[in-house]
């Protein structure tokens, strides 16, 4: 796709946006199995307000448009959902400065900034069962392909290929974060909500760009 920086930051949050609304109940559904079932609404009332207001939004810059997208997202989704995704909206904006064009090499830092502030805020780590555990191996995932040399849309597929599996892997594991966690061993054989959020989310973020590339 091309474009501005920014016009393909807005792409990527509009898509990340319309999942998280178009998907609250599957990941309501999802989350309810061992968790208390809030995940897929408190998502989609923070994104909604995102929509919703999306034409005010500052854009300044790509930094400062994902501040403000994590500053609406922390104050309007409820349970940890807010403060999580809201720490890695701000983050990720944060680590983008001013700039007005991103590369690869800053998206995987501004990525990488986001997974550091969400292990600190949720106290978690990779291995966990949260949504560290498709984050930082499609980041991984990223940053392999752009060294490899790949191009933004095929490294892009390759992302989220590799959440869609990163996210089945958590059916294995035993929840030792959120609500989940109080299941202890019968948390295994459902996979986590919030990765498996991700990985859809990520599917349309996918499918958004493709189209924007056509």
């Amino acid at each position: 796709m091309s474009g501005s920086g920014l016009q393909q930051v807005e792409l990527v949050v509009r898509a990340i946006a319309q999942s998280a609304v178009d998907n609250e109940k599957h990941f309501g559904d999802l989350d309810a199995v061992v968790g208390d079932g809030d995940f897929g609404y408190s998502l989609a009332r923070g994104f909604e307000k995102v929509l919703e207001g999306w034409d005010g939004i500052d854009r300044t810059d790509p930094g400062t448009f994902l501040k403000k997208i994590g500053m609406l997202v922390t104050s309007r989704c409820g349970g940890t959902s807010g403060p999580i995704w809201g720490t890695g909206f701000l983050r990720a904006g944060m680590t983008a400065g001013d700039v007005q064009q991103l590369d690869g090499a800053k998206v995987v830092e501004m990525l990488r900034a986001a997974v550091e502030g969400i292990k600190a805020r949720g106290q978690s780590d990779v291995g966990d069962k949260t949504v560290l555990d498709v984050l930082v191996p499609m980041t991984d995932r990223l940053e392999a392909e752009l060294q490899a040399g790949t191009g933004a849309e095929q490294a892009l597929a390759a992302m989220a290929e590799t959440a869609g599996t990163a996210a089945e892997a958590t059916k294995d594991m035993v929840a030792k974060r959120g609500r989940a966690a109080y299941t202890g061993e019968r948390s295994k054989g459902s996979v986590d909500a919030g990765a498996m959020g991700i990985a859809v989310i990520m599917k349309s973020i996918n499918d958004a760009w493709s189209k924007g590339a056509s």
